[in-house]
């Protein structure tokens, strides 16, 4: 076994079975993916802050087992922030992530994707996040690119402004802030209405239908995600597809020629050195709901 150290935020972490291969095609370790999200942390705190985290472990990579993660175990180091969220019959204590050695320490549990609440920590009722996945049924980039600009479109014509990212999968979230005056229900409730609408447009390429089975070939939009405890995959996560896929957010106008696994661990670094992020002051204008 291999171990290490690594000090960030004046939190001293130990680090342990760096050289574990966690993507197998690639032969990246459980070490480069500590270190991805230590360098990442700057440009990808902001989009995590104050919010409950369900960690996605691998422990022993992507071909092996996982599970979804949302109460923090008893053993993590009490500077860890964390949040009790009320549920049926107790509370759940979510990790928060706000610093950077929480992020590497997450990564060195195996959380190889963390998956965020809409809602922050303060008033976890009311979302500041409204979101639509954009899910092809079939590999059908053309397809799943045309619903992604629909819902962008549609969603400017209602005076917001809508934020995109790949998924690091098979598509792409459409995500537009909100100022946090209204419920997940209403916050539902629109989302609904505008996936309907274009649904009703667009029949033959767009779904609202949640079983599988009904959807055929076509695009689904999924605005289920707008409900409590309800989360989606962070911006700048890390994806356990082969390749080392990036959930990444892009501009609107690099839709058009966009892969939604074009950024991986090994590229990432690169695109942010050419271009800021594209959701960076995300919050500075948040959008009023025209409920």
């Amino acid at each position: 076994m291999t171990r290490k150290q690594v000090t960030l935020d004046t939190r001293t972490i130990s680090l342990s079975r760096q050289d574990k291969v966690y993507f197998p095609d690639e032969g990246i370790t459980k070490g480069e993916v500590v270190e991805y999200y230590r360098r990442v942390a700057e440009v990808m705190l902001p989009h995590l802050r104050d919010r409950p985290v369900t960690m996605h472990r691998f422990p022993d990579g992507i071909k092996g087992e996982s599970w979804y993660h949302k109460d923090a175990p008893d053993y993590f180091p009490d500077w860890i922030e964390t949040v009790e969220v009320p549920k049926e019959g107790g509370t759940v204590r979510h990790v928060v992530c706000n610093d950077a050695a929480t992020l590497v320490y997450l990564a060195n549990q195996g959380c190889l994707t963390p998956h965020i609440w809409l809602g922050r920590r303060d008033d976890l009722h009311r979302p500041d996040r409204l979101i639509f996945d954009l899910d092809p049924s079939a590999d059908d980039l053309p397809l799943t690119r045309f619903a992604t600009r629909k819902v962008g479109e549609r969603l400017r014509r209602d005076g917001l402004r809508p934020f995109l990212m790949t998924t690091g999968s098979r598509g792409f979230h459409v995500v537009v802030p909100l100022r946090r005056r209204h419920d997940f229900d209403q916050v539902r409730a629109y989302a609904y209405r505008v996936a309907e609408e274009l649904v009703s447009q667009h029949p033959e390429k767009l779904t609202a239908a949640s079983r599988k089975a009904k959807r055929g070939k076509r695009v689904f939009i999924d605005f289920f995600r707008n409900s409590y405890a309800q989360t989606s995959v962070a911006p700048y996560s890390l994806r356990a597809r082969p390749g080392a896929p990036v959930a990444t957010p892009v501009e609107w106008d690099e839709l058009a020629g966009l892969d939604p696994q074009a950024y991986t661990l090994k590229n990432l670094f690169r695109r942010l050195a050419q271009k800021p992020d594209p959701w960076e002051g995300i919050d500075s204008d948040p959008c009023r709901l025209p409920v």
